[in-house]
């Protein structure tokens, strides 16, 4: 079953300057996709190809100006209250900047317990009850319940990030570049995290990243783009077939472990 569909959306920005409007800027162009409800579907593209903007699209934060974004089969545009509640309830995002994704002055329980006080019914005790819940899931000690994002990790304010997003039991979520700016050991740990939580849950994903290392660890449909387009779709199992110029630079891009040992042995083999 589909969750969330894109036929054809599309989305240009206007820049303004005190010398007045600037150039139309195109940040998709006629894109289509679809998540099923389980999935996890990683959209692959350097920074500006308009994954981003995608996104938002999809989680209902912005609006395109043509195509339909749909819900379970309903364009967002044609939900009423009670659907566009249920959307928001199943529909949930995570951030790259953790730290401007939340409120500064609100401590661990009360960011996680937000999303509870809006899209559930559940009373106050029963919201306590569900954010010790949540801190377990997402492996952090209930003592940062206290705490204030200032007083936490990066790592850890990433993982209240999620458990924020995983509190009103959401069939999809959407995690835009939220590993980017985790160390490689945070980055593997944080991934293993969701893939555990997903297949417990049974929760859709939709990773938005830039790394095709991440990709072959946590997704099952890879979707390419570049400059506002899909420009290739392929199997997470099956990725040494990308044959995409897009894909190219992004698998050119990785870094081969430990890059001065594998130089050494190059010159070693070519001596």
């Amino acid at each position: 079953m589909t969750l969330i569909r894109a036929d054809g959306v599309s989305r240009t920005y206007r820049s303004t300057s005190l010398v007045g409007m600037g150039a139309v800027r195109t940040a998709l162009d006629g894109v289509s996709l679809s998540v099923a409800a389980g999935e996890t579907v990683a959209l692959l593209g350097r920074s500006g190809c308009g994954k981003s903007t995608l996104a938002r699209l999809l989680c209902g934060l912005e609006r395109p100006d043509g195509g339909t974004v749909s819900f379970r089969g309903t364009p967002l545009a044609r939900l009423d209250r009670v659907g566009l509640r249920q959307f928001r309830r199943e529909v949930q995002m995570v951030f790259q900047d953790a730290p401007g994704a939340v409120n500064p002055r609100f401590d661990i329980r009360s960011i996680i317990a937000e999303p509870l006080r809006y899209l559930t019914s559940l009373d106050a005790p029963a919201r306590a009850r569900r954010v010790d819940e949540l801190l377990e899931m997402v492996e952090l000690p209930a003592s940062l319940a206290d705490m204030l994002p200032s007083q936490v990790s990066g790592g850890q304010l990433q993982r209240v990030c999620i458990a924020r997003a995983l509190a009103p039991e959401p069939a999809l979520v959407v995690l835009d570049e939220a590993v980017s700016n985790l160390d490689l050991h945070l980055q593997a740990a944080t991934l293993a995290l969701l893939k555990r939580l997903q297949q417990a849950s049974g929760i859709a994903c939709l990773f938005v990243t830039h790394d095709l290392r991440l990709v072959e660890r946590f997704a099952d449909r890879t979707i390419v783009m570049q400059r506002g387009q899909v420009v290739e779709e392929t199997g997470t199992s099956v990725l040494a077939e990308l044959r995409h110029p897009a894909s190219l630079e992004l698998k050119a891009a990785i870094l081969p472990p430990l890059p001065a040992r594998v130089r050494t042995m190059k010159v070693a083999a070519a001596g």
